[in-house]
């Protein structure tokens, strides 16, 4: 297939949520074996529950020197609360089945293939290029994080999972933390014998509204974003479980913020006469690129070679690029025009999708001669 519009429109259509990426999976394997290209999965989709691993792809390098590239897309949407109908409107793509598009993350799938397409069939001179598909992306970087770094030959990488106009640049992203609670009180009947019971609904309410949420300043967020609890209507409940999230690109302040909810939680256990345990782990490390580092310089001159204008800015999210940084390779985030995802207004232009395209085989025009060069 060389229009990536009707690949785009092919891959939209087949659900890929968390865990269930098997169908896009094998979209993907299927396109790049065409091509007389090797396609390897490992066993991540084991260890992290879903049904696909991360799957790479290797372009060899046909010009010694330069800079070899990874390329990183992932294949999980948010789960999709409709039907899956993309339509094309005035040179926009939409869903019209009132949910989610996926563009985040099958826009920068099909940018990547289409320019692996070109690479191949027009026999571009390049450094090496790696294309890399992730799983479960979209709940905690989970693909990424199991990969093995040590099977990249790559010196720097790419991801494009920021909805905004091509040309932006996320020279930084935050440091994650997810926090789970869970509240312990003591069940009764809640007609007959009420005062016998312990709310832990009602504590867990109490520290909800006691937390700081939201935007904590211009560095640090923090969210609750799943509540559960109780067993039925006429009995005191005796649990609740609280999903939280902070996040900050400064690591005090994101210590600070997530002992503060730790205390919050505690504080309004003991004043319904309830427990509660928590639990702190790491989702991703953020990280900070400098405008002269090589991985932005390069970025920078394969958007001003497509007419963009470069525009770098500080992320309020996480995407596969933390894992590759934390783990020692240089990989910068850019946007690619997707615009209101997780919505059901998602939407992408075909010019950015086209777009994007262009920014690719200019990357990997342009490592060939090394970034620092370009």
């Amino acid at each position: 297939m060389d229009d990536p519009l009707a690949l785009f429109l092919d891959l939209c259509a087949l659900p890929s949520p968390p865990g269930d990426e098997r169908a896009v999976a094998d979209k993907v394997i299927a396109y790049l074996r065409e091509l007389g290209l090797e396609v390897d999965e490992d066993d991540a989709g084991s260890r992290i529950g879903s049904n696909v691993g991360n799957l790479l792809c290797r372009l060899p390098g046909r010009v010694a020197g330069g800079s070899p590239l990874l390329l990183c897309a992932h294949l999980d949407t948010v789960p999709p609360q409709g039907p899956l109908e993309p339509v094309v409107e005035d040179g926009v793509v939409r869903n019209a089945g009132g949910t989610i598009l996926g563009a985040d993350n099958k826009a920068a799938v099909v940018a990547m293939l289409e320019a692996a397409r070109r690479i191949v069939v027009e026999e571009r001179v390049h450094a090496g290029v790696e294309l890399l598909f992730t799983p479960k992306e979209e709940v905690g970087l989970l693909g990424a994080g199991a990969f093995d770094r040590a099977r990249l030959e790559a010196e720097l990488g790419y991801v494009y999972d920021q909805g905004a106009p091509i040309g932006g640049i996320v020279l930084g992203a935050p440091y994650g933390r997810a926090i789970s609670a869970r509240f312990h009180g003591r069940a009764a009947h809640s007609g007959m014998h009420p005062e016998e019971g312990r709310s832990a609904v009602a504590a867990a309410s109490r520290a909800v509204a006691d937390l700081r949420l939201g935007r904590i300043d211009e560095e640090t967020t923090a969210n609750v974003g799943l509540v559960s609890g109780g067993t039925a209507r006429n009995i005191v409940p005796e649990w609740c479980t609280l999903e939280a999230e902070v996040r900050s690109h400064d690591e005090r302040k994101l210590a600070d913020a997530v002992q503060e909810m730790l205390d919050t939680f505690g504080f309004a256990a003991s004043l319904d006469d309830c427990t509660v345990e928590t639990e702190v782990s790491e989702t991703y490390a953020g990280y900070r690129f400098r405008g002269d580092e090589r991985v932005f310089v390069l970025a920078e001159a394969a958007l001003g070679r497509c007419g963009h204008r470069a525009r770098p800015a500080l992320s309020g999210g996480g995407a596969d690029a933390n894992v590759f940084n934390a783990r020692g390779l240089p990989c910068l985030n850019l946007a690619n025009g997707m615009t209101a995802i997780h919505t059901p207004d998602e939407h992408i232009a075909v010019a950015d999708l086209e777009g994007m395209v262009d920014v690719t085989l200019a990357l990997v025009d342009l490592a060939r001669l090394d970034g620092a060069r370009a």
